[in-house]
């Protein structure tokens, strides 16, 4: 496969029409810095913001035009509202007057708009941290892999970014098929489906993207994907409370979030400004994991409370939001997870497995609870 270039791909991209059919994209300066990784090509189209879903037709065929271009292996492409000129040196032209936009029934009764489901999806779940650190990937996918273990068809999307996990944590390698031209299947590991852009990259390559470009591969890995038939998707969101866990949790319809902290003051004050995230965005808070709970010395057997302890469970009880559990702080966790076999699967009678698998239980009744809370049938059902 010959190597794509920065060139090649701007050539192609002279002969898309800008809005309104004048000029080309390229040359009215629409076009973002391109980025290409593995035969895949990465980019954003500025718009104005109102003509958005106006012009993915233009997004679609710049798209189109890219992955015609030989050796190019896919391309995700993004519209963004960011100011002109995005990085291919040529004068930005002015952007027409703002369009009045219609209010929908729901929103001119003081209603959010409701959230596009994922087909094959019954219930998506986050797990959210608010710093790095606190092991909020490992804990999402041993969650995964309890809930997993209850009966249910479960899958997993890495939705950071930045610092995808899920490949090292479930031990896996290679790149994901494509259903279609435009869909992808996701990965299997221990009964899972996964999804990871991580795997579309290599694991040294840094994701040097802007806010519009990781939303867009975020949108493509939840909705491009057969994930499917599943009871539960878990997101292993990204630290913080930035753009991306905003936009999930404004666009994806979350059942619920799980909140994970060590039990120390620093990270618990981060913990509450993600818990609060939530809450503004009326997604139900299923409770808070409190991870590296205690450290047991393997060769003792002597626990040592490394960063305090009982934290979470007191923001817990004062915050009034669910405490899942105390998940320790043991060699074999980090050991298993660096090696791809997560503890609940490597060490299922284990005392850090039936941790894992108590925290699950108690994820899956607050779901039916807040299902039924909502006026809701449950869909979760055992097999």
């Amino acid at each position: 496969m010959s190597a794509v270039t920065r060139q090649a791909v701007i050539d192609k991209l002279s002969t898309i029409k800008g809005p309104d059919r004048e000029g080309d994209i390229v040359s009215r300066g629409l076009v973002s810095e391109i980025f290409i990784a593995d035969g895949k090509v990465f980019f954003s189209i500025t718009v104005p913001a109102d003509r958005a879903q106006e012009l993915e037709p233009m997004r679609q065929a710049a798209e189109d035009a890219v992955k015609s271009i030989p050796g190019v292996a896919g391309a995700m492409v993004a519209l963004t509202a960011e100011k002109q000129g995005g990085g291919m040196g040529a004068t930005p032209q002015p952007q027409a007057a703002p369009r009045p936009q219609q209010r929908s029934p729901a929103a001119s009764q003081g209603q959010q708009p409701a959230k596009a489901g994922v087909p094959g999806i019954e219930a998506i779940i986050a797990v959210a941290s608010g710093k790095g650190g606190v092991g909020k990937s490992t804990t999402a996918v041993n969650l995964a892999l309890g809930l997993s273990a209850l009966g249910l068809k479960v899958g997993i999307l890495d939705a950071d970014i930045y610092g995808p996990s899920m490949p090292r944590l479930l031990g896996l390698k290679g790149k994901p098929e494509m259903v279609d031209s435009k869909t992808l299947k996701p990965m299997q590991a221990y009964g899972l489906e996964v999804m990871s852009i991580g795997f579309l990259v290599e694991e040294e390559t840094p994701m040097i993207w802007r806010g519009p470009m990781v939303m867009s591969a975020l949108r493509q890995m939840l909705r491009d994907v057969a994930w499917g038939p599943l009871d539960v998707l878990v997101v292993d969101m990204p630290p913080g409370t930035g753009d991306a866990q905003l936009t999930m949790a404004q666009q994806v319809p979350l059942a619920g979030a799980v909140i994970v902290s060590t039990p120390q003051d620093l990270a618990l004050i981060d913990a509450r400004k993600g818990l609060n995230m939530f809450r503004r965005v009326d997604v139900p808070v299923l409770g808070i994991v409190e991870n590296m709970s205690y450290f047991i010395a393997p060769d003792t057997g002597k626990r040592y409370d490394i960063f305090g302890h009982g934290g979470a469970r007191n923001e817990a009880e004062r915050l009034g939001v669910p405490f899942l559990g105390e998940v320790p702080l043991t060699m074999d966790v980090r050991e298993t997870s660096d090696a791809g076999t997560p503890v609940v699967v490597s060490n299922p009678e284990g005392a850090q497995a039936k941790v894992y698998r108590a925290v699950a239980e108690k994820v899956l009744e607050r779901m039916r609870a807040e299902s039924e809370a909502a006026g809701e049938a449950p869909a979760i059902v055992f097999e």
